[in-house]
C-alpha cells in the first residue's frame, strides 16, 4: 500500500491510456520504495493509502527499480500481468544486475529500459528488453530515425518520453513509436474552428447553471428535457453504482431530493464536460475529474463556501482550453460561468493559483513544490497526499462510468 505517489499516463497511438508510470516519493528518483514492514504498517494505518489497482485501475503500471532492489529485495507481491519493471540504471554498471533481470523475465515480467542514447544491439541485455523508453528532448529526431529500425525488427516496443506538444506526438508516431508519455494531450491543438458548435449549446447552458449561486430546477429541467440523448445519459449516469449506490433515480426532481443542490451542480457540470469533450482522449477528462475532486477537498479543508461548489468547478474546468483547442480567455468568452470561476481559470485568484501549482506538482512528482504549497495553504503535506489519493480513487470510479457512455473515436495513424 502506498501513500506518497504520483502517476503519469502513457498513451498509445490512439491516445488511449496503455499504462501509468508510478513515481514514489519515498524512493530514490521515484523508484519503488525500500520500506521495512513496520514503516509500511505505520503508513497504511496513518494515511489514505492506495494499492496498485487503485492507482492504475485496469491499466498496467510501469515501476522503476534501483539495482539493489532488483538483485536482492524484489517484491514478491507484484503481478507480472500488470507491472512492467523499469531499470533505473545501465545494467553494465552493477554486478549481478543482468542476472537479476534474467530472473525477473523468468517470473513473467516485461522489462523496460530508459535509454536516450538508443542502446546498441550488441549490448548483453538487448535480448531481454521488451520496451525501450526514449526521451525525445535528449536525442535528435534524425538520430532516433536512424536507430529505430533495429528495435522494430526485434519487436521491442518504443515509448517516446517528454512529448509535450501535438507536433512532437505526430512526428514520433510517424517514426514508429508505439507509446507516448508527456502532457501533449492536455495542451490545445491548433484548429480553425473558434466558436462552439450550436449542438453543444445545451451543455454550455448547463455549465452556467452549475456555477450559479441559485438553483433553478425548472430551468435545468428545461435544458435537459429538450435534449433526449442528454436526458437519457443523465438518468443512466446518475443511477450508476459509482455515483449512487442506494436509490433508483427517475427524474431530475427526484435526484435533487436525494442528492441536494450542491451535488446536483457538480453532477451536471461533470456530465456537461464529459459530453463537451466527447472527441478528446478520455485521459483528458480523467485528469479534469481528479482535479475537480482534489480542488473540492482542498476548498473544504480551507473552509471556502461550497454553494456553488467553486473548488470542484474550477478543477473540473481547468483543462477547458485543451478540451476545446482554444485559449482559456477565448473559451470563457463563450461560457456563462460565474465571475469567481472565470477569475480563477484566468489565473487571477491567489487561492486557486496555489491549488493549480499543487496539482501540477502531484501530476509531475515535483515534491519540493508540494512542500512549498503545503506551507502556503497551511495544510500538512502528508494530508495533501491523502486528499490527492482520495481524488484519484473517486475519479477512477467515475471514469469507468463515463467510458461506457462516451466511447472515444479511433485515431488513424
Amino acid at each position: 500500500m502506498f501513500a506518497f505517489i504520483a502517476r503519469q499516463p502513457i498513451l498509445d497511438r490512439d491516445k488511449d491510456v496503455f499504462a501509468y508510470e508510478l513515481l514514489f516519493r519515498d524512493g530514490n528518483n521515484g523508484t519503488f520504495p525500500d520500506i521495512d514492514s513496520d514503516k509500511a504498517k505505520y503508513i497504511a494505518s496513518q494515511f489514505h493509502t492506495l494499492g496498485l489497482d487503485d492507482i492504475s485501475g485496469e491499466k498496467k503500471s510501469f515501476i522503476s527499480f534501483n539495482a539493489d532492489t532488483l538483485i536482492s529485495r524484489f517484491p514478491t507481491t507484484l503481478n507480472p500481468e500488470t507491472v512492467v519493471v523499469e531499470l533505473d540504471e545501465n545494467p553494465c554498471l552493477q554486478k549481478g544486475l543482468l542476472d537479476a533481470c534474467q530472473h525477473i523475465k523468468q517470473l513473467g515480467f516485461k522489462l523496460a529500459i530508459d535509454d536516450p542514447l538508443m542502446m546498441s544491439g550488441q549490448h548483453e541485455i538487448f535480448p531481454l528488453i521488451d520496451i525501450l523508453k526514449v526521451d525525445v528532448t535528449k536525442a535528435r529526431f534524425d538520430v532516433i530515425e536512424k536507430n529505430i529500425p533495429r528495435f522494430l525488427d526485434s519487436e521491442i516496443k518504443l515509448v517516446a518520453e517528454q512529448v509535450e506538444n501535438h507536433s512532437d506526438f505526430t512526428t514520433c508516431r510517424d517514426l514508429g513509436f508505439d507509446f507516448f508519455q508527456g502532457y501533449f494531450f492536455a495542451t490545445p491543438e491548433a484548429r480553425i474552428q473558434r466558436q462552439l458548435p450550436a449542438s453543444k449549446m445545451n451543455l454550455v447552458e448547463l455549465m452556467g447553471e452549475s456555477s450559479s449561486s441559485h438553483f433553478d430546477l425548472a430551468r435545468i429541467s428545461q435544458i435537459v428535457e429538450r435534449d433526449a440523448a442528454l436526458s437519457f445519459l443523465l438518468l443512466k449516469f446518475i443511477n450508476n453504482p459509482t455515483i449512487n449506490k442506494r436509490y433508483q433515480i427517475t427524474s431530475l426532481k427526484h435526484a435533487l431530493a436525494y442528492m441536494g443542490e450542491v451535488e446536483i451542480k457538480k453532477f451536471i457540470a461533470l456530465l456537461s464536460l464529459a459530453s463537451l469533450g466527447d472527441d478528446k482522449p478520455l485521459e483528458l477528462i480523467h485528469m479534469s475529474l481528479v482535479r475537480a475532486k482534489f480542488y473540492d477537498l482542498l476548498a473544504q479543508e480551507r473552509g471556502l463556501k461550497n454553494d456553488p461548489p467553486i473548488g470542484f468547478l474550477i478543477g473540473l474546468f481547468s483543462l477547458l482550453d485543451a478540451l476545446l483547442d482554444q485559449s482559456m480567455p477565448d473559451v470563457l468568452k463563450q461560457l456563462p460561468l460565474s465571475e469567481d470561476v472565470n477569475t480563477a481559470l484566468l489565473g487571477k485568484s491567489a487561492e486557486f493559483n496555489h491549488y493549480h501549482t499543487l496539482v501540477r506538482a502531484f501530476e509531475s512528482a515535483l515534491w519540493l513544490n508540494v512542500i512549498k504549497q503545503s506551507r502556503a495553504l497551511n495544510i500538512d503535506q502528508k494530508q495533501l497526499h491523502g486528499l490527492y489519493n482520495q481524488a484519484i480513487s473517486w475519479a477512477n470510479g467515475v471514469r469507468n462510468t463515463i467510458s461506457s457512455y462516451f466511447p472515444r473515436p479511433v485515431i488513424k495513424s
